[in-house]
């Protein structure tokens, strides 16, 4: 029988006769010094393996070893069906959250702070944001900001009247629909791939809606009253004056194209390039055909800053014009002693013309006020008071450098 000797002595024996191999193999080689750069690379080896750390070499060993282990027991233990079902699991952990996961609140304030091209390329996304993008909630803010200056009741009025009578649509392209006009007015790729889907629904935006009034405006299909600060350019005879004109806006430009009522026989006029700074929306609903109803006259005194109409003759339409009441004549102006205020004649003075002009001073009646004038001087209309702070500062703003013949 053989003397059976136990594995660890076997591997005993193993490394004692490795160690003299090697102990035999290097006492052989020549003992001659080593070269310079032979010295320079063990040092750079040196500082290589000093800077890499130990714990990450063992950490990253660690995980690729888990790793493999968990994938190779996995394959082995779990049939192929189970295996299939667990990576579609692992793909909807893996998926994103849809953002209309977020709570209606969290979704409704990024709404808010999205620009009208954002609202109009989220709406193209799919049918829950784009009712979340058409709702007058979001637009109510977009449309006050760029357009609550110059779009007053008139404006509105004019753009219910195009919903009912079948016009809403006018801003859009027979051809291309309402993709078309979004290019015109936004042209960003984003635009033309997000709504050509829903550009073919017919009831997309919303005919009634703010967006709808909203992207009408900015097509400048849409013709809509408001008034002019010194219409035509600023032309010497309209000077300090504000009259009621149909606007379109030009988006290329930023600027309007004004179509003025026609003056008698006079052809309407229309004028190019208004800038947002000489427009404002009508403050009185009222026709510039009709006379406006004062309401003022009774508490007017001398110093009071007004608007009065007027016009060249009866077949114009009425203007605004700049002015102040003044004192009558038999009064010095010494506030302690005027009482120009308790007088039925209204003195109303328009600084803007030169002392001797025929323009510069008129007197109106405070009772039973009508139209008053003659077809040498003009017909002066209503009287309304300004109290703003705003609209005063405006007719400074547009005061001219000389003083009006």
């Amino acid at each position: 029988m053989h003397n059976w000797t136990p594995p660890s002595c076997q591997m005993l024996l193993f490394l004692i006769t490795c160690s003299f191999s090697f102990l035999l193999f290097y006492k052989s080689l020549p003992l001659k010094p080593l070269p310079s750069w032979a010295c320079e690379m063990r040092l750079l080896s040196f500082c290589f393996w000093k800077g890499l750390s130990f714990f990450s070499i063992t950490k990253s060993i660690r995980n690729t070893l888990l790793a493999a282990t968990f994938s190779l027991f996995t394959s082995i233990m779990s049939p192929k069906k189970k295996n299939s079902s667990s990576k579609v699991e692992s793909v909807e952990m893996v998926s994103e959250t849809s953002v209309l996961d977020l709570p209606d609140l969290v979704l409704e304030c990024i709404l808010e702070k999205l620009p009208p091209e954002g609202l109009c390329k989220m709406a193209g996304v799919c049918t829950s944001l784009r009712d979340w993008c058409t709702s007058d909630h979001l637009w109510e803010r977009h449309m006050k900001n760029k357009w609550g200056r110059i779009v007053g009741p008139a404006a509105y009025r004019e753009w219910q009247f195009h919903v009912v009578s079948g016009k809403s649509s006018i801003y859009q392209d027979k051809q291309k629909g309402l993709m078309g006009y979004l290019i015109q007015l936004w042209p960003f790729a984003l635009i033309r791939s997000s709504f050509s889907n829903i550009s073919k629904k017919q009831s997309f935006p919303p005919v009634d809606s703010i967006m709808s009034w909203y992207l009408a405006l900015e097509s400048g299909k849409f013709w809509f009253p408001a008034q002019v600060y010194n219409r035509e350019n600023g032309h010497i005879g309209f000077m300090l004056s504000c009259y009621d004109a149909e606007l379109s806006y030009d988006q290329r430009t930023d600027t309007f194209q004004a179509r003025y009522p026609p003056h008698g026989r006079r052809a309407s006029a229309i004028e190019t390039g208004v800038t947002w700074d000489r427009l404002r929306a009508p403050p009185v609903d009222t026709s510039p055909h009709n006379l406006h109803i004062s309401d003022c006259l009774n508490e007017l005194k001398p110093g009071d800053q007004i608007e009065i109409q007027w016009r060249r003759n009866k077949e114009f339409p009425y203007g605004w014009w700049y002015g102040v009441v003044g004192h009558l004549e038999t009064c010095d102006g010494n506030a302690d002693y005027c009482r120009c205020h308790d007088s039925d004649t209204l003195v109303l003075e328009f600084n803007q013309y030169t002392r001797g002009s025929r323009w510069r001073r008129t007197t109106v009646s405070r009772k039973d006020h009508r139209e008053e004038g003659n077809e040498a001087d003009g017909f002066y209309g209503g009287i309304r008071k300004l109290c703003g702070k705003e609209e005063i500062s405006m007719w400074k703003k547009l005061w001219p450098a000389e003083a009006l013949e």
